[in-house]
């Protein structure tokens, strides 16, 4: 066999190979009905010579004939960050039983990046939009020139609903609620509260799910305790935080017995933080983080946290945007729809009754 110019086995390739037609062979190998017209032994000598070649359709070339992509862009705003390693599997999850590729995308939190793949991806033709969401996403107006070529799109992580794009997010304030009601029940008062950022869709309802428990327990918050992430440049930065604020929360003097962190990858700052000042994990201090991602499965101590859905997220969200396609091709089109999840409660080993750890550090001074 010559040399092809292009790397791939084509239909012709197979049909020089075993002496047949193009025609023939094209209607063995995607099983057409007339393909029943063709002698068995013909095409088993195709389907035999298809497999030695190493010969597999020519999806491109088909999506070119029927003007249809078959894939899905999935924008994640940065795959360094644990947050969005089980979203992109739900959605691969959800898309595959369907039949559509998902191009993936890293954003890297950077708006111009955000910008230019919008561009590629109405350029490109991808039949839906899914995007794991970020502060840096609301104000483009590259998202309305999605919608005007009525291609499905669906948030995960934050409300557009206002905008009449389908999302899907957790229950923010439910969760920081669940936390603090958490350290309530275990007989901690003295509590200190790491919010996100300000420019954060999470961190605002977050807070006043904690300021509502406090206030159902009547537990009177210590503003001296009270600390703000700065915007994050990167995932590493919210440990950072945590690492800095445990610092910041020693040298207040202010007494404290637990520590709700933003998240989960501040809570493990706040563990070190607390850790190289000589302070221990729940013995002296509990800690309470919140996704539940896998740093805080695998840590020492493992992470008391609320658990997000997030898997289950993805996979509605690529259920969303394939039935959004489906609505196109009739001629309909699905109103923006909203799934606020449910956040679950994750006891593990960084939180601890405030009478059990005073025992167990009384026990430890003693030994």
């Amino acid at each position: 066999m010559g040399q092809r110019k292009s790397g791939h086995v084509t239909l012709l390739d197979v049909a020089r190979a075993c002496g047949y037609s193009v025609s023939t062979v094209s209607i063995v190998l995607s099983e057409a009905p007339l393909s029943q017209n063709v002698a068995a032994s013909t095409r088993e000598r195709i389907r035999k010579m298809a497999q030695q070649l190493g010969y597999h359709p020519d999806a491109y070339a088909r999506s070119l004939r029927r003007r249809r992509s078959q894939t899905i862009a999935v924008l994640a705003y940065d795959l360094s960050d644990p947050f969005c390693i089980p979203i992109v599997r739900g959605i691969q999850a959800g898309l595959q039983p369907a039949n559509y590729l998902p191009l993936l995308m890293d954003t890297q939190t950077q708006r111009r990046l955000f910008d230019t793949y919008l561009k590629m991806i109405l350029e490109r033709r991808a039949e839906g939009v899914i995007v794991i969401a970020s502060w840096i996403f609301e104000e483009t107006d590259l998202l309305a020139d999605i919608e005007k070529n009525h291609v499905p799109i669906v948030i995960v992580g934050r409300d557009l609903t206002g905008r009449k794009i389908s999302s899907l997010f957790v229950d923010n304030e439910a969760g920081g609620a669940l936390a603090l009601r958490h350290l309530s029940e275990l007989g901690h008062r003295k509590i200190a509260v790491i919010r996100g950022p300000e420019e954060l869709f999470d961190s605002e309802p977050r807070w006043a799910g904690v300021r509502r428990a406090a206030e159902e327990a009547g537990i009177e918050i210590d503003p001296r305790l009270v600390f703000q992430l700065p915007n994050l440049t990167d995932p590493t930065s919210g440990f950072e935080g945590g690492l800095e604020f445990a610092k910041q929360i020693l040298a207040t003097l202010r007494p404290f017995t637990a520590v709700l962190a933003f998240d989960d990858l501040t809570a493990l700052g706040v563990v070190r933080g607390l850790t190289e000042a000589g302070l221990r994990v729940p013995e002296d201090c509990s800690v309470v983080g919140f996704d539940d991602v896998l740093p805080a499965i695998v840590a020492t101590p493992g992470i008391t946290t609320i658990h997000q859905p997030l898997r289950e997220m993805g996979l509605l969200a690529a259920q969303w945007a394939v039935q959004g396609i489906d609505a196109r091709e009739i001629g309909k089109r699905n109103p923006a729809r909203m799934h606020k999840a449910l956040p679950e409660l994750v006891v593990r080993k960084s939180t601890a009754s405030l009478v059990s750890a005073k025992n167990r550090r009384r026990n430890k001074e003693q030994a």
